[in-house]
């Protein structure tokens, strides 16, 4: 084998391993987000101590909207807040223009 393809394999082994932890890392923040907000409405029906608003938007921030926003419908929590309303897709909608930017900008992204 040669140098050349030996430098191309390790280049495709390193690419395989950072998207593999950019996913690992999305389900994780995902299932945290859907997880908080779960247990913000379970606090919320007994009057306990709540997770912070800015949590949960932090939360969805670093890529968790996707999770956020599941929570929301599914425990019909924060529904009823503009700011979640709207906030949670608007976070979400910059997430994917950000993906589809840097797919298609013509910067190459080396991982070492």
């Amino acid at each position: 084998m040669s140098a050349i393809a030996r430098a191309c394999e390790s280049m495709v082994i390193l690419l395989m391993n950072a998207i593999t932890l950019i996913i690992v890392y999305l389900i994780v923040i995902n299932l945290i987000s859907f997880t908080a907000m779960g247990v913000d409405k379970a606090r919320a029906r007994k009057r306990s101590w709540r997770i912070p608003e800015s949590t949960l938007f932090v939360l969805a921030i670093i890529g968790g909207s996707v999770g956020s926003i599941a929570g929301m419908h599914l425990f019909r929590h924060k529904t009823l807040h503009r700011s979640f309303l709207y906030g949670m897709p608007a976070i979400l909608f910059v997430q994917i223009l950000i993906v589809i930017i840097l797919a298609t900008s013509p910067i190459e992204f080396l991982f070492f």
